[in-house]
């Protein structure tokens, strides 16, 4: 099978198209899937040029997002079976091989159906965003019906579906943006206001959004200085989750002195220490977000796809910066 392997730490030109074996089943609840589509996410990039969580097992597959149809199914599988779609976030962070290939074999407690009315490129550029999203909001930040949220970056690819699953719970959403268009956007996704952080004070603008008191929870999808200039904008007893890790320079003082929850939100560390039971609940994540799509609640902005064999391409692209939405990469197959 064909299948992009990174070959080296570095820029996108370690990324090379190569002929490979075409995985076997391993475990009796395994699913070989003829993948249609991948993901391209900014943690992808991140690996290619920082080096993977397996510095050591080089080449390696990226791309943790997938879509596909079951070819083949173990014989304890009982969820899917040959011909049906799937989607699913599984491997490509340098240990079990990634989606940037033409097949993959991931344990079906791990897949999820794919959304019928969802293309699988649509699909393959959704779960990672979507994992993220949920449990930031819903695990770590217990969003309840009519608290006001902030969500940063709120055009990018997890923001934009934050906005979206903040709305189907029933808050009220603010959120950062960098221009007019992207303000525009996230007004389509059912954001309550678009805070043009290079022109305004975010703070400044989320407190007079919400009268002075702050908001109940924020989504830092940014961090550096704006996760430590966040906590002002955080009501007394707040929540604010963080994708990132807080750099040294961080003043806790005003977080501390308000009392805040701050949360962490890793989707991959499931996968990473074997978290069997977090995986599935992932899964169950991805499940009902299949369900949201198809009753046209939610909806993912693919922006752009590549070929397979335009990964390096695809990276250098995403690492412009300033995407909307999310990029995929299709398979000829």
């Amino acid at each position: 099978m064909k299948a992009i392997m990174m070959t080296a730490v570095g820029g996108p030109g370690v990324l090379q198209l190569r002929k490979i074996e075409k995985p076997a089943l391993r475990r009796d609840s395994d699913l070989l899937i003829r993948l249609k589509a991948a993901g391209v996410n900014p943690v992808d990039t991140k690996l290619r040029g920082r080096g993977t969580y397996y510095p050591g097992r080089l080449p390696a597959i990226l791309g943790c997002d997938g879509a596909g149809i079951v070819e083949a199914s173990g014989p304890a599988a009982q969820r899917f079976k040959p011909g049906d779609e799937v989607y699913f976030c599984n491997g490509g962070i340098g240990g079990e091989p990634g989606n940037y290939a033409e097949y993959t074999v991931i344990d079906e407690r791990y897949a999820a159906r794919k959304p019928a009315s969802l293309s699988f490129a649509q699909a393959a550029a959704a779960p990672l965003a979507l994992i993220t999203a949920w449990e930031s909001l819903h695990d770590r930040g217990h969003l309840q019906a009519g608290q006001k949220v902030l969500i940063h970056a709120g055009a990018g690819g997890v923001g934009h579906v934050a906005i979206q699953l903040a709305k189907i719970a029933g808050a009220r959403v603010c959120t950062t943006v960098g221009s007019v268009a992207k303000a525009d956007f996230v007004r389509g996704l059912g954001a309550d206001e678009a805070i043009l952080y290079k022109q305004t004070d975010f703070v400044q603008a989320v407190l007079d959004w919400s009268d002075g008191k702050g908001i109940d929870l924020a989504l830092d999808t940014v961090g550096g200085k704006t996760f430590g200039a966040t906590f002002s904008a955080v009501r007394f007893y707040g929540d604010l989750v963080t994708l990132l890790q807080p750099g040294a320079e961080t003043d806790w003082k005003e977080a501390r002195q308000r009392n805040l929850r701050v949360s962490y939100e890793l989707m991959l560390s499931p996968m990473y220490y074997g978290l069997t039971e977090a995986q599935q609940h992932q899964a169950g994540i991805l499940e009902q977000c299949a369900t949201l799509f198809d009753t046209g609640k939610l909806k993912i902005a693919l922006t752009r796809t590549f070929p397979l064999d335009e990964a390096a391409k695809a990276h250098q692209w995403l690492e412009q910066g300033s995407a909307t939405g999310k990029i995929a990469l299709v398979m000829e197959s």
